[in-house]
């Protein structure tokens, strides 16, 4: 790789006070209208949404609601392979569609009020505001489509079908079809099943659905064992460990749960196969055979082509520390890597599809072990790019990985500098400033002068502290608190209080934005 020259201390200090004494709200493009010939309302205020939501009672139609930003790499998917689909824009005639930028004013609190956190979310309610169901951003289009049918066939919420399901009580073929499908990473607790209650609900599902609805009870196996983060789990059944060797086997059964093997590869195997052997590498030559059928399958998009490679990788070094920083991979595989990242970079000459797969591709030589082609990969695709201060911080952690801390700074502290967006500024300012607190505790200045540019943009801001604000800034704060222990750096975090609680003062008395401000620095076992 090649190192940017890292500043003398005391010249950063001087550039660095110069740069955040100019920090501010930047100018920036909220993540426009999608693409294609639908009629996006945007909304930024409770006002909009009760537009929208009289309007589909109005029309009897329900809304769908997106909430994406413009930076985030699997909304830019969704911008390039879906929301352009002539089919997506005739569908759009039969729900309101209402677009919801996380950097928009009032989003966040938006954002509160639908429980959406994770950028991209898809939510399609009925016209009295009931939540039908969160369709997945990791399926392909076609399969979104479908899904989205069925949900506006559907009609019933969510939470009324999960309710039945849990209960033994009988539901249609498409319900069990939405279940299947269901969004549960981006959850957020809607239906209040928290990630680590995943897989016992799934497995629950799976063992109760219906066998006329093999697909739906097919998936729901699949993701039971690659969607959870339960610990000691029971290893699957026969019956679950048969349904994998089906679909491992099968062409067109692969495809068809494409984005679960791609996505939980390794989880899938070790559950199925804990222990490293001939049992596992069995099975990682039937899980190899299915990705590359998958990746060279010109129906799925270049991003799913793109993570069926990933998850092979992922397999080829299953058996290896994950730490490790040059894994030992089969040599045609890495040059499979090479190539991928080639072409992508070659082909990809779409906006949105670029901000979805040059990232990708970038991780993809990094777990390969390809660091100097990752890096060149992103810087050469700096000027490329509609939010350049993503792949700054992909560029940042680049770095750090490998143990280059001062070139790492310097890419989080661009990063933060040139985003766009006043929750997107937040964020990036958080990455900066823990980092900062992992690389250079001993630097107390830089890292006051950071915490007080972030706590100037929180101030500028009615949203700061609603939703993903908050978490970042709460975030901020329990890094500060801890690089506190034993009151090593009192008197920074004394200043940074004061400036603080200036910021929280102006806040409602009442508004939830008050209790996450005034809890910033409040050590964890202390907030509620």
């Amino acid at each position: 790789m090649s190192h940017a020259r890292p500043l003398k201390a005391a010249a950063l200090a001087v550039a660095l006070a110069a740069t955040l004494a100019g920090f501010g709200p930047a100018a920036h493009a909220l993540d426009g209208p999608p693409p294609g010939n639908v009629a996006w309302q945007d909304a930024t205020s409770d006002a909009d949404i009760d537009k929208a939501f009289a309007a589909a009672k109005a029309q009897n139609k329900p809304v769908l609601l997106y909430w994406g930003a413009v930076w985030c790499p699997p909304c830019n998917q969704l911008k390039a392979t879906l929301f352009n689909r002539q089919d997506f824009a005739e569908e759009s005639r039969s729900f309101i569609a209402v677009h919801l930028d996380g950097d928009a004013p009032g989003a966040q609190r938006l954002g509160t009020k639908f429980k959406v956190v994770g950028y991209p979310t898809l939510i399609l309610f009925s016209p009295d505001r009931k939540e039908l169901t969160r369709l997945p951003g990791e399926v392909d289009a076609a399969q979104v489509m479908q899904l989205l049918q069925l949900g506006l066939a559907s009609g019933r919420p969510i939470a009324a079908v999960l309710a039945d399901a849990r209960a033994g009580r009988p539901l249609s073929g498409s319900e069990w079809r939405l279940l299947a499908f269901y969004a549960w990473d981006v959850d957020e607790g809607a239906q209040a099943v928290p990630a680590a209650e995943r897989g016992p609900l799934l497995r629950k599902l799976a063992a109760s659905c219906p066998s006329t609805e093999s697909a739906a009870c097919t998936r729901l196996a699949l993701k039971s064992i690659g969607d959870s983060d339960e610990k000691n789990a029971p290893s699957p059944d026969a019956a679950t460990r048969a349904r994998v060797a089906q679909v491992l086997g099968d062409p067109a059964l692969s495809r068809t749960y494409m984005d679960v093997l791609t996505n939980s590869a390794p989880a899938i195997v070790t559950a199925l196969a804990p222990k490293p052997g001939a049992e596992r590498q069995q099975l990682v030559a039937s899980f190899d055979a299915a990705l590359v059928r998958l990746q060279a399958d010109a129906t799925l998009s270049r991003g799913d082509r793109l993570d069926a490679l990933f998850a092979r990788v992922d397999l080829a070094r299953l058996d290896q520390p994950k730490e490790t920083l040059h894994p030992k991979l089969p040599p045609a595989l890495v040059k499979e890597v090479r190539a991928a990242a080639a072409t992508t970079d070659r082909e990809a000459t779409n906006a949105f599809e670029r901000q979805a797969v040059i990232p990708t591709s970038a991780q993809l030589l990094e777990e390969a072990g390809l660091w100097n082609a990752s890096a060149t990969l992103l810087k050469s695709s700096l000027s490329k790019s509609h939010s350049p201060y993503y792949l700054m911080s992909e560029l940042g952690s680049n770095a750090r990985k490998q143990g280059h801390n001062a070139e790492a700074l310097q890419w989080y502290q661009q990063a933060f500098e040139k985003s766009e967006g006043p929750a997107t500024r937040l964020q990036w300012g958080n990455s900066y400033l823990g980092a900062l607190v992992d690389l250079t505790p001993n630097d107390s200045k830089r890292i006051e002068a950071t915490a007080q540019a972030v706590f100037n943009e929180a101030a500028a801001q009615p949203n700061a502290f609603d939703q993903r604000n908050g978490r970042s800034l709460q975030r901020l704060g329990a890094k500060l608190v801890k690089w506190n222990t034993g009151g090593k750096h009192q008197a920074v975090i004394d200043h940074l209080n004061t400036q603080l609680q200036g910021i929280c003062a102006k806040l409602p008395a009442g508004d939830p934005q008050r209790e996450t401000c005034d809890g910033v620095f409040k050590p964890a076992s202390t907030k509620a």
